[in-house]
């Protein structure tokens, strides 16, 4: 049976979703079920979980999300990229998925390896997500799929216009939700979804949003993605390094930004949480999203 993970964005219903990572110890697993029990009070469509670089923790994204399902009673889903893996590697890992109660499947083709400045497939992988997609869609066609896009331009993109071709390729693939990237202007984001539009993309198009709590640590972040951090926000940021300060700052600056979406029609928003539910709850609870007592 295929799981639509579309079907989470009906009409009238604003779709809400939490993405996490595999914690290293089996400390930090307990740890991060704790910030999901209450991350799921929000009454989240699904959550995701990513793996590190080159695969290295796949193994460790199945078993989080499997314990998310078990615990909670929410589908799941696992990202899984093109990168280091043969088209029989991605089909053992999209096989352990099923096993695990995996709903949906985030389809990317994945960073470089640290170290290496372009991607490149190995032999008998697979270049593009577009052929990840179809290849899911083609042999697990179980699962839903999202893919991922770009309000700023994908920075190995040739150009804007060929960054949103990309895109729609996967979407034609078999891609059913595009999940964005981190964005801090929203205007990015809004052109970006018109221009999807004017293309032909008609699947729901959910804004990737992750607070800001401390500037050292947003700043690595959108260096590595190539995101762009507002300056006027950057000098509020930045006139006090108490942490307490920055979260807050952070937090009212996500709150304008969310409201302001939800205010454009938007059809869910994606939390990137860092494996932790303060900054994205208190943002919840100010636009007054629903959470269950």
């Amino acid at each position: 049976m295929n799981r639509s993970i579309a079907a989470h964005y009906s009409a009238g219903k604003l779709g809400i979703s939490f993405e996490l990572f595999p914690p290293k110890t089996a400390d930090g697993d307990e740890t991060l079920l704790a910030h999901v029990r209450e991350l799921v009070r929000f009454q989240p469509g699904y959550i995701t979980c990513t793996y590190g670089a080159g695969g290295s923790t796949r193994d460790r994204t199945l078993e989080i999300v499997r314990r998310v399902k078990k615990q909670f009673q929410i589908p799941i889903a696992s990202h899984l990229t093109c990168v280091g893996s043969t088209v029989d590697q991605l089909r053992r890992f999209l096989a352990d998925a099923e096993q695990h109660g995996v709903d949906y499947v985030v389809a990317l083709r994945g960073d470089p390896p640290r170290g290496e400045l372009a991607f490149q497939a190995v032999e008998g992988g697979l270049r593009y997500a577009n052929e990840l997609v179809q290849l899911i869609r083609s042999e697990f066609p179980q699962f839903g799929i999202a893919v991922a896009g770009y309000p700023e331009t994908h920075r190995e993109a040739a150009s804007p216009q060929a960054d949103l071709e990309n895109l729609k390729r996967k979407l034609d693939a078999g891609g059913q939700v595009v999940l964005t990237q981190l964005f801090y202007n929203n205007d990015d984001f809004l052109r970006f979804r018109d221009r999807c539009q004017a293309i032909g993309i008609r699947a729901p198009i959910v804004p990737g949003i992750l607070p800001v709590t401390n500037l050292a640590q947003i700043q690595k972040i959108t260096a590595l993605c190539g995101a762009k951090l507002p300056t006027d926000f950057v000098e509020q940021l930045s006139r006090n390094a108490d942490s307490d300060w920055q979260f807050q700052v952070g937090i009212e600056f996500a709150t304008r930004q969310v409201m302001q979406l939800v205010r454009s029609g938007i059809p869910g928003l994606h939390f990137y949480v860092l494996n932790k539910s303060q900054a994205t709850a208190a943002v919840l609870n100010a636009v007054g999203i629903a959470r269950a007592s």
